[in-house]
Protein backbone atom coordinates (compact mmCIF):
# COMPACT_ATOMS: atom_id res chain seq x y z
CA UNK A 1 0.00 0.00 0.00
CA UNK A 2 1.44 3.32 -1.01
CA UNK A 3 2.02 6.00 1.61
CA UNK A 4 1.45 8.78 -0.90
CA UNK A 5 -1.73 10.85 -0.91
CA UNK A 6 -3.52 12.16 -3.95
CA UNK A 7 -4.72 15.71 -3.48
CA UNK A 8 -8.20 16.16 -4.93
CA UNK A 9 -8.79 19.46 -6.64
CA UNK A 10 -11.81 21.21 -5.15
CA UNK A 11 -13.22 24.73 -5.06
CA UNK A 12 -11.15 27.90 -4.86
CA UNK A 13 -11.59 28.41 -1.13
CA UNK A 14 -9.98 25.12 -0.14
CA UNK A 15 -7.64 24.42 -3.03
CA UNK A 16 -5.13 22.23 -1.21
CA UNK A 17 -2.89 21.85 -4.26
CA UNK A 18 -1.18 25.13 -3.47
CA UNK A 19 -0.56 24.60 0.24
CA UNK A 20 0.14 28.19 1.13
CA UNK A 21 -0.32 29.81 4.52
CA UNK A 22 -2.85 32.16 2.93
CA UNK A 23 -4.95 29.23 1.69
CA UNK A 24 -4.74 27.63 5.11
CA UNK A 25 -5.84 30.90 6.68
CA UNK A 26 -8.90 30.98 4.45
CA UNK A 27 -9.66 27.41 5.47
CA UNK A 28 -9.59 28.41 9.15
CA UNK A 29 -12.15 31.10 8.40
CA UNK A 30 -14.67 28.28 7.96
CA UNK A 31 -14.12 26.89 11.47
CA UNK A 32 -16.62 27.58 14.26
CA UNK A 33 -14.04 28.96 16.71
CA UNK A 34 -13.53 32.34 18.37
CA UNK A 35 -11.42 35.02 16.72
CA UNK A 36 -8.49 34.55 19.11
CA UNK A 37 -8.25 30.82 18.36
CA UNK A 38 -8.58 31.42 14.62
CA UNK A 39 -5.80 34.02 14.73
CA UNK A 40 -3.62 31.60 16.69
CA UNK A 41 -4.10 28.91 14.03
CA UNK A 42 -3.23 31.35 11.25
CA UNK A 43 -0.12 32.54 13.09
CA UNK A 44 1.28 29.02 13.46
CA UNK A 45 0.23 27.19 10.27
CA UNK A 46 3.05 28.54 8.11
CA UNK A 47 5.60 26.17 9.62
CA UNK A 48 3.49 23.14 8.68
CA UNK A 49 3.03 24.48 5.16
CA UNK A 50 6.83 24.79 4.84
CA UNK A 51 7.17 21.23 6.15
CA UNK A 52 4.81 19.99 3.43
CA UNK A 53 6.72 21.89 0.74
CA UNK A 54 10.00 20.29 1.83
CA UNK A 55 8.73 16.77 2.50
CA UNK A 56 5.57 16.39 0.45
CA UNK A 57 2.15 15.31 1.69
CA UNK A 58 1.65 11.64 2.58
CA UNK A 59 -0.21 9.51 5.09
CA UNK A 60 2.52 9.91 7.71
CA UNK A 61 3.00 13.67 7.26
CA UNK A 62 1.32 14.78 10.46
CA UNK A 63 3.08 12.09 12.49
CA UNK A 64 6.39 13.11 10.88
CA UNK A 65 5.66 16.74 11.69
CA UNK A 66 5.02 15.84 15.32
CA UNK A 67 8.36 14.04 15.45
CA UNK A 68 10.01 17.08 13.89
CA UNK A 69 8.51 19.37 16.55
CA UNK A 70 9.55 16.94 19.29
CA UNK A 71 13.14 17.45 18.20
CA UNK A 72 12.94 21.24 18.36
CA UNK A 73 14.85 22.00 21.55
CA UNK A 74 14.28 25.73 21.04
CA UNK A 75 10.51 25.32 21.50
CA UNK A 76 8.73 24.88 24.82
CA UNK A 77 6.00 22.24 24.99
CA UNK A 78 3.35 24.96 24.91
CA UNK A 79 4.81 26.38 21.68
CA UNK A 80 5.03 22.94 20.08
CA UNK A 81 1.38 22.39 20.93
CA UNK A 82 0.38 25.60 19.18
CA UNK A 83 2.15 24.58 15.97
CA UNK A 84 0.89 21.00 16.11
CA UNK A 85 -2.70 21.95 16.92
CA UNK A 86 -2.80 24.31 13.93
CA UNK A 87 -1.40 21.56 11.66
CA UNK A 88 -3.85 18.97 13.01
CA UNK A 89 -6.85 21.24 12.52
CA UNK A 90 -5.75 22.07 8.98
CA UNK A 91 -5.27 18.40 8.12
CA UNK A 92 -8.75 17.71 9.48
CA UNK A 93 -10.21 20.44 7.28
CA UNK A 94 -8.56 18.96 4.19
CA UNK A 95 -9.94 15.51 4.95
CA UNK A 96 -13.46 16.69 5.79
CA UNK A 97 -13.55 18.70 2.57
CA UNK A 98 -12.47 15.56 0.67
CA UNK A 99 -9.30 17.25 -0.50
CA UNK A 100 -7.23 14.32 0.73
CA UNK A 101 -8.47 10.69 0.82
CA UNK A 102 -7.05 9.74 4.23
CA UNK A 103 -7.49 11.16 7.73
CA UNK A 104 -3.86 11.83 8.63
CA UNK A 105 -4.80 13.14 12.09
CA UNK A 106 -4.73 9.49 13.25
CA UNK A 107 -1.85 7.04 13.49
CA UNK A 108 -1.77 3.62 11.81
CA UNK A 109 -3.86 2.09 14.61
CA UNK A 110 -6.56 4.73 14.19
CA UNK A 111 -5.79 6.60 17.42
CA UNK A 112 -5.85 10.40 17.38
CA UNK A 113 -2.41 11.99 17.31
CA UNK A 114 -1.94 13.83 20.59
CA UNK A 115 -0.07 17.00 21.39
CA UNK A 116 2.82 17.45 23.79
CA UNK A 117 2.56 17.04 27.55
CA UNK A 118 3.06 20.31 29.39
CA UNK A 119 4.30 20.82 32.91
CA UNK A 120 1.40 22.50 34.69
CA UNK A 121 3.69 24.23 37.16
CA UNK A 122 4.08 27.93 36.44
CA UNK A 123 7.37 28.76 34.78
CA UNK A 124 7.30 32.33 36.01
CA UNK A 125 5.95 33.99 39.13
CA UNK A 126 3.09 36.42 38.77
CA UNK A 127 3.14 40.08 39.68
CA UNK A 128 4.43 40.47 43.24
CA UNK A 129 3.08 42.62 46.12
CA UNK A 130 6.14 44.87 45.79
CA UNK A 131 5.21 45.44 42.13
CA UNK A 132 1.67 46.37 43.17
CA UNK A 133 3.14 48.95 45.56
CA UNK A 134 5.09 50.50 42.67
CA UNK A 135 1.93 50.61 40.59
CA UNK A 136 0.05 52.21 43.49
CA UNK A 137 2.68 54.96 43.73
CA UNK A 138 2.60 55.39 39.95
CA UNK A 139 -1.17 55.79 39.68
CA UNK A 140 -1.29 58.07 42.74
CA UNK A 141 1.11 60.42 40.99
CA UNK A 142 -0.83 60.67 37.73
CA UNK A 143 -2.70 63.83 36.82
CA UNK A 144 -6.49 63.58 36.94
CA UNK A 145 -6.96 63.15 33.17
CA UNK A 146 -9.30 60.94 31.11
CA UNK A 147 -6.26 58.92 29.99
CA UNK A 148 -5.26 58.26 33.59
CA UNK A 149 -8.80 57.15 34.41
CA UNK A 150 -8.72 54.79 31.43
CA UNK A 151 -5.51 53.18 32.69
CA UNK A 152 -6.88 52.88 36.24
CA UNK A 153 -10.02 51.16 34.95
CA UNK A 154 -7.96 48.70 32.90
CA UNK A 155 -5.57 47.85 35.73
CA UNK A 156 -8.47 47.53 38.19
CA UNK A 157 -9.90 44.72 36.07
CA UNK A 158 -6.51 43.01 36.13
CA UNK A 159 -5.66 43.48 39.81
CA UNK A 160 -9.01 43.30 41.63
CA UNK A 161 -10.87 40.99 39.24
CA UNK A 162 -8.13 38.83 37.75
CA UNK A 163 -9.68 39.03 34.29
CA UNK A 164 -7.99 37.47 31.29
CA UNK A 165 -6.92 39.73 28.42
CA UNK A 166 -9.55 38.29 26.08
CA UNK A 167 -12.24 38.85 28.72
CA UNK A 168 -11.32 42.52 28.99
CA UNK A 169 -11.19 42.90 25.21
CA UNK A 170 -14.70 41.42 24.87
CA UNK A 171 -16.31 43.67 27.49
CA UNK A 172 -19.00 46.08 26.36
CA UNK A 173 -20.27 49.06 28.34
CA UNK A 174 -23.66 47.35 28.59
CA UNK A 175 -22.00 44.37 30.30
CA UNK A 176 -21.52 46.55 33.37
CA UNK A 177 -24.09 47.00 36.12
CA UNK A 178 -22.19 49.37 38.38
CA UNK A 179 -25.15 50.07 40.69
CA UNK A 180 -25.34 46.37 41.50
CA UNK A 181 -21.56 46.07 41.54
CA UNK A 182 -21.32 43.37 38.90
CA UNK A 183 -20.30 42.69 35.32
CA UNK A 184 -21.10 40.01 32.77
CA UNK A 185 -18.02 38.28 31.42
CA UNK A 186 -17.62 36.07 28.35
CA UNK A 187 -14.97 33.78 29.75
CA UNK A 188 -12.42 31.50 28.16
CA UNK A 189 -14.12 28.55 26.47
CA UNK A 190 -17.58 29.80 27.44
CA UNK A 191 -20.59 30.16 25.16
CA UNK A 192 -22.53 32.49 27.43
CA UNK A 193 -21.71 35.45 29.65
CA UNK A 194 -21.51 34.89 33.39
CA UNK A 195 -21.96 37.46 36.18
CA UNK A 196 -19.05 38.40 38.43
CA UNK A 197 -18.96 40.61 41.49
CA UNK A 198 -17.00 43.81 41.09
CA UNK A 199 -14.77 45.02 43.90
CA UNK A 200 -15.74 48.56 45.05
CA UNK A 201 -12.32 49.80 43.85
CA UNK A 202 -13.10 48.46 40.38
CA UNK A 203 -16.59 49.94 40.39
CA UNK A 204 -15.24 53.39 41.27
CA UNK A 205 -12.49 53.23 38.62
CA UNK A 206 -14.93 52.11 35.91
CA UNK A 207 -17.49 54.75 36.88
CA UNK A 208 -14.94 57.57 36.67
CA UNK A 209 -13.63 56.24 33.35
CA UNK A 210 -17.09 56.01 31.76
CA UNK A 211 -17.93 59.52 32.94
CA UNK A 212 -14.66 60.97 31.64
CA UNK A 213 -15.21 59.47 28.18
CA UNK A 214 -19.01 59.83 28.23
CA UNK A 215 -19.31 56.17 27.24
CA UNK A 216 -22.87 54.85 26.99
CA UNK A 217 -22.52 51.82 24.72
CA UNK A 218 -20.15 49.87 22.53
CA UNK A 219 -16.80 48.35 23.45
CA UNK A 220 -15.63 49.23 26.95
CA UNK A 221 -12.08 49.92 25.82
CA UNK A 222 -11.36 51.38 22.40
CA UNK A 223 -8.18 52.36 20.64
CA UNK A 224 -6.85 55.91 20.72
CA UNK A 225 -4.22 55.35 18.01
CA UNK A 226 -4.43 57.12 14.68
CA UNK A 227 -4.82 53.91 12.67
CA UNK A 228 -7.51 52.22 14.78
CA UNK A 229 -9.10 55.12 16.64
CA UNK A 230 -12.45 54.13 18.14
CA UNK A 231 -12.09 50.43 17.39
CA UNK A 232 -12.29 47.80 20.12
CA UNK A 233 -8.96 47.21 21.82
CA UNK A 234 -7.42 43.87 20.89
CA UNK A 235 -5.61 41.58 23.33
CA UNK A 236 -2.36 42.64 21.67
CA UNK A 237 -3.15 46.32 22.28
CA UNK A 238 -3.97 45.57 25.92
CA UNK A 239 -0.65 43.76 26.34
CA UNK A 240 1.23 46.68 24.80
CA UNK A 241 -0.49 49.20 27.08
CA UNK A 242 0.27 47.15 30.19
CA UNK A 243 3.82 46.34 29.10
CA UNK A 244 4.56 50.02 28.56
CA UNK A 245 3.69 50.77 32.19
CA UNK A 246 5.54 47.73 33.54
CA UNK A 247 8.66 48.62 31.57
CA UNK A 248 8.52 52.21 32.81
CA UNK A 249 8.39 50.92 36.40
CA UNK A 250 11.08 48.29 35.77
CA UNK A 251 8.67 45.45 36.56
CA UNK A 252 9.72 42.27 34.77
CA UNK A 253 6.35 40.64 34.20
CA UNK A 254 3.39 40.46 31.83
CA UNK A 255 -0.32 41.12 31.60
CA UNK A 256 -1.09 37.50 32.50
CA UNK A 257 1.05 37.94 35.60
CA UNK A 258 -1.79 39.93 37.15
CA UNK A 259 -4.08 36.90 36.98
CA UNK A 260 -1.39 34.95 38.83
CA UNK A 261 -1.27 37.72 41.43
CA UNK A 262 -5.05 37.78 41.79
CA UNK A 263 -5.36 34.02 42.15
CA UNK A 264 -2.45 33.69 44.57
CA UNK A 265 -3.73 36.56 46.72
CA UNK A 266 -7.22 35.04 46.81
CA UNK A 267 -5.93 31.60 47.85
CA UNK A 268 -3.90 33.16 50.66
CA UNK A 269 -6.83 35.32 51.78
CA UNK A 270 -9.21 32.35 51.72
CA UNK A 271 -6.74 30.13 53.61
CA UNK A 272 -6.52 27.54 50.84
CA UNK A 273 -10.30 27.19 50.35
CA UNK A 274 -9.98 26.45 46.64
CA UNK A 275 -13.68 25.77 46.12
CA UNK A 276 -14.54 29.28 47.31
CA UNK A 277 -11.74 30.85 45.27
CA UNK A 278 -12.80 29.18 42.02
CA UNK A 279 -16.05 31.17 42.21
CA UNK A 280 -13.97 34.30 41.60
CA UNK A 281 -11.24 32.96 39.32
CA UNK A 282 -13.77 30.98 37.23
CA UNK A 283 -11.43 28.06 36.58
CA UNK A 284 -13.32 25.08 35.16
CA UNK A 285 -11.75 22.72 37.69
CA UNK A 286 -9.78 22.84 40.91
CA UNK A 287 -6.74 21.27 39.24
CA UNK A 288 -5.19 24.56 38.12
CA UNK A 289 -5.93 26.22 41.46
CA UNK A 290 -4.11 23.35 43.13
CA UNK A 291 -1.03 24.27 41.08
CA UNK A 292 -1.20 27.77 42.60
CA UNK A 293 -1.77 26.33 46.06
CA UNK A 294 1.18 23.97 45.73
CA UNK A 295 3.41 26.88 44.72
CA UNK A 296 2.28 28.90 47.75
CA UNK A 297 2.90 25.97 50.09
CA UNK A 298 6.31 25.29 48.56
CA UNK A 299 7.39 28.90 49.03
CA UNK A 300 6.13 28.97 52.61
CA UNK A 301 7.96 25.71 53.33
CA UNK A 302 11.25 26.90 51.81
CA UNK A 303 12.77 28.22 55.09
CA UNK A 304 12.20 24.84 56.73
CA UNK A 305 13.96 23.07 53.86
CA UNK A 306 16.91 25.46 54.07
CA UNK A 307 17.15 25.01 57.84
CA UNK A 308 17.40 21.20 57.52
CA UNK A 309 20.82 21.55 55.89
CA UNK A 310 21.87 24.76 57.60
CA UNK A 311 24.54 23.07 59.73
CA UNK A 312 25.90 20.88 56.95
CA UNK A 313 29.00 22.79 55.74
CA UNK A 314 31.28 21.29 53.11
CA UNK A 315 33.39 24.42 53.13
CA UNK A 316 33.94 27.58 55.19
CA UNK A 317 32.65 30.83 53.74
CA UNK A 318 35.25 33.53 53.34
CA UNK A 319 34.84 36.72 55.33
CA UNK A 320 34.87 38.69 52.10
Amino acid sequence: MTDELTVIEQNEVLDASRFTAAQAGRAFDLLDVNDATRSDYKAHIGDFINFIELNGLKASTLLDYRRYLAGRNDFAASTKNKYFTAARRYAGILYNAKLIPKDITKDISGKDLKGFTQDKKHKKDGVQPADIERLTDYFSGLDDTPGAKRLKALFSLLIYQGLRQIEIARLDVTDLDLRAGRAFILGKGRDDKEPIALHPHTTKALSEYLTAYNKKSGALFTSESNNANGQRLTTRSIRLLVKQILTELDIDNSTHGFRHYFTTTMIKGYKGDLLAVTHYTRHKSLEMLQVYNDAINAKQDLPRYINVFNEVRLWTYSKD
